[in-house]
């Protein structure tokens, strides 16, 4: 890994040992609020987020910062993806992490010109370390990772209807799974990029696409050999924190098929 990757590796162990891992199961009442639209946040959250940004300010300070945090008490922060910027979830998965349960993980992305240039995942609880630096490859930790299916037939689906209008559930229901074998979400895009790059899941819908869920994950998945994409195929950019609907496939052949199914809705 570069000294980048060395640095950041080190950060989100150290934010995870000192501002997540000792809440795991062990947070106060008071400690988790809700944000509105069943979307908790806890002080771990707060916490890490803090620890983040001074860690990145450290690692380069002349780039923009957007934070979940604090772009949700100052809507004003989302601004600064229209120029280059770290974009961080500091817990993703907080529904999971406030119910006591995996997974949840840090995203970390460097963004410029409205694309994600680098992203970094981490598992908080396995140290699974997903990497990717537009045009250089993803890996997982120290390994060079290629995507592929799952294998199995019909594919493997993790639809997140939990952001969609109610009409749209029901096309989704009609249009698209009766074509796959559907699996949970895990709620936390930390855990389903992965999954569909592993192997484990074949295609995945998000409703929401907010920068820090997607902008790690879907530059890492797409420079393993996978695609992510708006529906109508045009690319994800951060920038576009307004815009709903986002298809990521582990082959571009899975997200072809996928997408053609999805324009029928």
């Amino acid at each position: 890994m570069s000294k980048l990757d060395d640095e950041i590796l080190a950060l989100v162990k150290r934010v995870t040992e000192q501002a997540i891992l000792p809440r795991f199961r062990n947070l106060a009442e008071g400690e988790v609020e809700d944000k509105g639209g069943d979307d908790p946040v806890t002080i771990a959250d707060k916490e890490s987020e803090s620890l983040l940004r001074e860690g990145l300010s450290r690692l380069d300070d002349a780039i923009g910062f957007v934070g979940e945090e604090a772009a949700h008490a100052n809507p004003t922060v989302l601004e600064r993806l229209d120029s280059a910027c770290w974009i961080v979830d500091p817990i993703d998965g907080t529904r999971n992490f406030a119910s006591g349960k995996p997974p949840f993980g840090i995203i970390i992305a460097r963004a410029e010109g409205g694309l994600a240039q680098s992203g970094w995942i981490y598992d908080c609880l396995s140290g699974r370390f997903c990497v990717a630096h537009r045009g250089e490859g993803a890996r997982v930790d120290s390994e060079q990772i290629v995507s592929h299916g799952s294998g199995r037939n019909p594919p493997v689906a993790a639809i997140s209807l939990v952001f969609m209008e109610e009409a749209r559930r029901q096309a989704t229901r009609r249009h698209i799974s009766p074509n796959y074998e559907l699996v949970d979400i895990p709620y936390c895009a930390a855990e389903q990029y992965p999954r569909i790059a592993l192997g484990e899941n074949d295609v995945s819908i998000f409703e929401r696409t907010l920068a820090w869920d997607h902008a790690a994950g879907a530059l890492w998945l797409e420079e393993a050999g996978g695609k992510v994409a708006r529906p109508d195929g045009t690319p994800y950019r951060v920038d576009e924190w307004n815009r709903k609907g986002l298809l990521g496939a582990a082959t571009p052949a899975l997200w072809d098929e996928l997408a053609a199914r999805y324009a029928e809705m």
